[in-house]
């Protein structure tokens, strides 16, 4: 329902805008949803192609609540209790401000702490996305430890970024920020 009903206002607010062309006339757009193949639809799973945006939104707000819950004690640094509870709540939240763009043909996820996308598109949410993010997350933690997590969000951003994102088995390595990895070599190549 969320999707149908973000698409319907935006294709609202597009039509009720009054743009008139350079000879007076009424100018109209098209806008359409993104098409979602049956992976990105059904999937349990982040799609390979949006795994780095998603780790991009994570690590944002990963850093986000951890930054809040330090302001909230007056102290910088958090307790092992406080800051595992953070990390917890980070992963468990709703994620309901996240979903899928489509530019120039290609996908992205958008949300906050992520690039601003192209005004004129429309964004569907809900649906798998928030699972997937909380799905994703829940990983992070699990693969990286809340100790590692946090000494990292401790010397910033970029090192939450790094570690989680950009690491030798990041979804964001070696490729562009957003796009698929590159193929990996095959190791019996000569």
């Amino acid at each position: 329902m969320q999707p149908v009903l973000a698409a319907w206002l935006a294709l609202s607010l597009l039509a009720g805008t009054g743009a008139q062309d350079m000879c007076g006339e009424p100018s109209t757009r098209s806008v359409s949803a993104p098409q979602l193949s049956p992976e990105e639809r059904l999937s349990p799973h982040m799609p390979e192609s949006l795994r780095c945006d998603a780790c991009h939104a994570i690590a944002f707000q990963i850093e986000e609540q951890l930054r809040r819950a330090e302001g909230k004690v007056g102290r910088k640094a958090l307790s092992e209790s406080d800051y595992v509870e953070v990390l917890e709540r980070s992963c468990s939240q709703g994620w309901e401000s996240y979903g899928v763009q489509e530019l120039d043909g290609e996908k992205r996820l958008a949300g906050p702490g992520l690039p601003r996308q192209e005004p004129m598109t429309v964004m569907v949410t809900g649906g798998p996305w928030p699972g997937r993010l909380s799905k994703m997350c829940h990983g992070y933690v699990g693969e990286q430890g809340e100790a590692q997590i946090y000494g990292a969000h401790r010397r910033g951003p970029a090192a939450l970024r790094e570690l989680l994102c950009h690491g030798d088995k990041g979804p964001c390595a070696g490729g562009k920020a957003g796009g698929p990895s590159p193929p990996k070599a095959l190791q019996n190549e000569l």
